[in-house]
């Protein structure tokens, strides 16, 4: 006869659910002192199943618990991780179209997301190695505005009844098993499992890790057993999808900023040409041959004028007409009177009004 202990490794707890699972119902019912019948009736009640609702019962063992949620027209679908308890389950609820059995991984549940309008489990998810793995999993495949339902051993409030319950777990519950169960060694790891299961309100938390709102607990026989139920957000599904779109729309607009760059670049290329328009006038006047190396330096000016007018010209296009202007060095064939140089400095003002030179370095 196998036991399983509390690593709670699957393939143990499956093995000694399979040996079980032919007197698994009535022992129950022995070890309960007949309670278990009455926490199946308030699980079902919390459950609130309706008719066409699709209802995932887990660790639903013979399909006991399945049965009365099914009662009232819901389909159910009936998990388990021991094969030994689906086969007992069939057979029983042979006659049940609104039941169906499914061998399965409660951490790794085989279904799709947002599938279910109710998930729960009784008396299991203290038998799963990763509890709060299955809780995320029934997470997932409950529908936004769905519910999760979860009957489970606890631990009375009250230090007397904790103290009795207690005394029960070691002396009177391995008597009564070794009369109705097929395998008492298996409750040895019963009462272990119990004692080391945490409180109402740590298991409440893990709810409300999991993503579930609305988390209350109720205890039954005194908090031997609480009900602990649950509601998915209806905005569940939708608050995830707004965290993708600034993401993407940040990417268009980085992708964007790089093209005026590159259109600012290759204007500066057509503005520098109107600087060859000043050649002319040194080639119509020989005569002021002293004048090129002024000329000579007034080009960079004015390729630092051409530099400001393109970093001008990249924000507002419309003005780059203005380079037309350059034409006005026509009237730098007047600097013919040597005598007066303040008018040959006229066209780099022509050129210096358009110098936002120094704002383009700001730029």
């Amino acid at each position: 006869m196998s036991k399983a202990d509390l690593d709670k490794k699957p393939a143990q707890v499956a093995a000694m659910f399979d040996e079980v699972s032919t007197h698994y119902d009535r022992t129950n019912t022995v070890l309960s002192v007949g309670n278990a019948s009455l926490w199946r009736v308030a699980t079902t009640r919390a459950v609130s199943p309706r008719a066409g609702e699709r209802i995932l019962d887990v660790a639903a063992g013979t399909g006991t618990s399945s049965a009365s949620l099914a009662r009232d027209g819901a389909s159910v679908v009936a998990a388990d991780f021991s094969e030994g308890m689906i086969e007992v389950g069939r057979r029983r609820q042979a006659g049940n179209p609104y039941v169906t059995f499914v061998q399965a991984d409660a951490t790794q549940l085989p279904f799709d997301d947002d599938e279910f309008d109710a998930v729960t489990i009784s008396f299991g998810l203290r038998n799963i190695v990763d509890p709060q793995k299955a809780l995320a999993e029934f997470y997932r495949v409950t529908k936004p505005g769905g519910r999760v339902v979860i009957c489970e051993f606890s631990h009375p409030p009250v230090g007397l009844i904790r103290a009795g319950y207690g005394a029960y777990l070691k002396y009177g519950m391995p008597l009564l098993a070794k009369v109705a169960s097929s395998n008492p060694a298996a409750y040895e790891y019963l009462m272990d499992s119990i004692q080391a299961w945490p409180a109402q309100p740590e298991l409440a938390a893990w709810l409300r890790d999991a993503g579930y709102e609305a988390v209350a607990w109720r205890n039954l026989t005194a908090g031997i057993v609480a009900l602990h139920r649950g509601r998915k957000p209806l905005t569940a599904k939708t608050a995830a999808a707004p965290a993708t779109k600034p993401a993407a729309a940040a990417k268009t607009t980085a992708a964007k900023k790089p093209a005026p760059t590159a259109k600012s670049t290759a204007k500066p290329a057509a503005a520098a040409k109107p600087a060859a328009a000043a050649k002319p006038a040194s080639a119509a006047k020989p005569a002021a041959a002293p004048k090129p190396a002024a000329a000579a330096n007034k080009p960079a000016a004015a390729e630092k004028a051409a530099d400001g007018a393109t970093s001008a010209a990249a924000k507002k296009p419309a003005a780059a007409k203005k380079p037309a202007a350059a034409k006005k060095p026509a009237a730098a064939k007047k600097p013919a009177t040597t005598k007066k140089p303040t008018t040959a400095k006229k066209p780099a003002a022509g050129g210096t009004s358009a110098t936002p030179s120094v704002p383009s370095e700001g730029e």
